[in-house]
């Protein structure tokens, strides 16, 4: 496979403090496959502002937005689809004529998730994490009929975000947890990669298993999980959807799940 590039390519690209390459390899892997005039850049803005003002006056297509812009970039566009205004935060931009819509495509995926794992509404949930990840899976969690605590060791951001869903806060994980929920850097690639979110115990209790962690897929909650015989949701399932996802509003194409798994294969070696 060879990616296609000439005048007439379409540009996307990434916004990131700090870009990974994983988006890169994936939607380039896609364009190759797809056989379309497209090409993904990781880029790391110096100027947010002039940064959105250059995808308007470069006619880029795309943008994959990540922290600390998630935010700053609300008020440089000019539409939110509901799944950014529903949490005001955007990780996807589209560059229409000139015109930028913004999306959240973390929300969908764990929307979409909840759906295609057929979780039930009625599971009470302990939520570890408060930042901008774990407010778009707070939201999602809420939208499909659940409560819970948000259990957070930043008192500040845990309690306000669980006052915005009328969720509980917590320093600990309730007992009476059934869906546990891990939105943290716990169990992820560095120094808390071989560090288990939740307890064994917390788990055996549960019924179900969620670590947004992608980066590694088993995690220890993840392999956890596994020998204690819980359901589970990875984080190499979302991030597959929510790349997915942008790829169709960038590019209007649908790949195959099979394709999307390839290529999420792909953007995780080394």
């Amino acid at each position: 496979m060879v990616n296609i590039v000439d005048r007439d390519t379409t540009l996307c690209i990434s916004l990131a403090a700090r870009p990974s390459n994983h988006g890169v390899r994936f939607h380039n892997w896609l364009y190759a496959e797809l056989g379309l005039n497209y090409l993904y850049k990781a880029v790391a803005p110096t100027d947010i502002v002039a940064a959105i003002a250059g995808m308007r006056g470069l006619g880029i297509r795309g943008a994959g937005v990540s922290m600390p812009y998630k935010s700053d970039v609300i008020a440089l566009i000019d539409e939110l689809d509901p799944s950014a205004e529903r949490i005001e935060s955007v990780n996807t931009i589209v560059n229409t004529d000139g015109h930028l819509k913004g999306y959240n495509t973390d929300y969908i995926a764990v929307a979409q998730l909840l759906q295609a794992h057929q979780v039930p509404s009625p599971l009470r949930v302990a939520i570890k994490g408060s930042g901008g990840m774990a407010n778009a899976v707070v939201a999602a969690l809420a939208d499909h009929g659940m409560t819970g605590t948000v259990v957070a060791r930043n008192h500040v951001t845990g309690s306000a975000l669980a006052s915005r869903y009328g969720w509980d806060f917590s320093g600990e994980v309730p007992a009476d947890a059934e869906l546990l929920v891990n939105v943290t850097p716990i169990g992820m690639y560095g120094d808390a990669q071989d560090l288990q979110a939740f307890s064994d115990e917390e788990i055996s209790r549960a019924k179900m298993v969620f670590d947004v962690v992608a980066y590694p897929v088993q995690t220890p909650l993840i392999q956890a999980a596994e020998r204690l015989g819980v359901p589970k949701i990875t984080g190499g399932e979302v991030v597959a959807l929510q790349a997915a996802e942008q790829f169709v509003l960038y590019t209007g194409v649908t790949p195959t799940i099979e394709q999307v798994m390839a290529a999420e294969e792909y953007s995780q070696q080394n």
